[in-house]
């Protein structure tokens, strides 16, 4: 272990303690501090922040989430950065109802319980962890590779009083753990094979705001913390008008629609509409999901939304929502990236 360091956040006044070994804000998770985040590894940009005062070095990152200019101003990444010395720091993004009430990650062992094929790149994993992994929904975990040391983020789809972790992992060329969930592949996830995970992480948590309406908005993997949330609000009853766009290529990357009908029958007003991007002259809408939504919803600042999917898709929903009227502060994104490789 290194030095330890003070670390002060503004203009919360949150203050935590960090050693020089571990990056700021895996201090901040393992002392409950919910800071803004996504991708933990410099690519996403969420807990993009501002370095007020200190010394502190960055581990690789890349310039779409930090440029080189905004480096220069005093732009720092939480997810990369560690400090030398006591730092004071100035949250771009934080929400102070989160902020505190972050549950420290754990690392678990399991046992996959099943491994199911949704469509032909989709997958849903199960696995029965051998000790109980606290998290809330619309969360995500990290998953370590089978046989590495490398570790993959997956959303969880169901719900924290569920006895399994069920996830919805998108299956890439290459992908080193989806690569994992292919039929028929080399080394191949089966039943009873052992997992390590580690988590909770994610702050695309569903906030209670029953005054509010909601609109969710997904596409690709991005279905599972969505899913979650459906679930909770059907679990609950609950009146808030609800809207949910998913975005998906062909007809036949849809998946889950009976659950997703059953969940919304529940729900006093609710309304999926998916768009196939790569199809036409089907029931489903045609073109990107963001343009679908740009023309089904109006004014929109008595909501809530919550983003999942590809980088690409949030920052365009991001623009259009924005556009009619909804806060950023109310906007919840989960960029999902990958890691694989052709």
């Amino acid at each position: 272990m290194g030095d330890k360091h003070r670390i002060r956040f503004e203009p919360v006044g949150v203050e935590i303690e960090a050693d020089e070994e571990e990056t700021v804000l895996d201090a901040a998770f393992r002392q409950g501090v919910n800071l803004m985040h996504g991708c933990k590894e410099g690519q996403c940009s969420s807990c993009k922040s501002f370095l007020i005062d200190g010394d502190q070095q960055m581990e690789r990152y890349s310039t779409f989430a930090l440029a080189d200019y905004e480096s220069e101003e005093g732009y720092v990444l939480l997810c990369r950065a560690h400090a030398y010395g006591d730092l004071t720091v100035e949250l771009i993004n934080y929400d102070e109802e989160m902020l505190l009430s972050g549950i420290p990650p754990r690392r678990v062992t399991g046992r996959v319980a099943a491994v199911e094929e949704l469509t032909r790149d989709m997958s849903r994993l199960l696995v029965e962890p051998d000790t109980e992994l606290p998290f809330r929904t619309g969360q995500y975990c990290d998953i370590r590779v089978p046989g590495t040391e490398r570790w993959r983020s997956f959303s969880m789809a169901g719900l924290p009083t569920d006895t399994h972790l069920e996830f919805l992992v998108k299956r890439y060329p290459g992908g080193l753990f989806s690569g994992l969930l292919e039929p028929g592949a080399p080394g191949a996830l089966r039943p009873g094979d052992a997992i390590d995970l580690k988590g909770p992480y994610g702050s695309c948590v569903l906030r209670d705001a029953p005054e509010r309406d909601l609109l969710l908005l997904a596409g690709g993997a991005g279905m599972a913390p969505v899913l979650a949330q459906l679930r909770t609000l059907a679990g609950q009853g609950s009146n808030r008008r609800t809207r949910f766009y998913y975005g998906a290529r062909t007809r036949a990357d849809l998946f889950l629609l009976e659950e997703i009908a059953e969940l919304g029958s529940r729900l006093p007003d609710f309304a999926f509409v998916a768009a196939l991007s790569e199809e036409s002259g089907t029931p489903y809408e045609s073109g990107l999901i963001t343009d679908v939504l740009d023309r089904g919803e109006g004014e929109l600042g008595g909501t809530d939304a919550y983003l999942c999917g590809p980088p690409g898709m949030c920052d365009a929903a991001l623009a259009t929502l924005t556009a009619k009227g909804l806060p950023e502060e109310r906007i919840f994104l989960d960029r999902f990236t990958t890691s694989a490789t052709a």
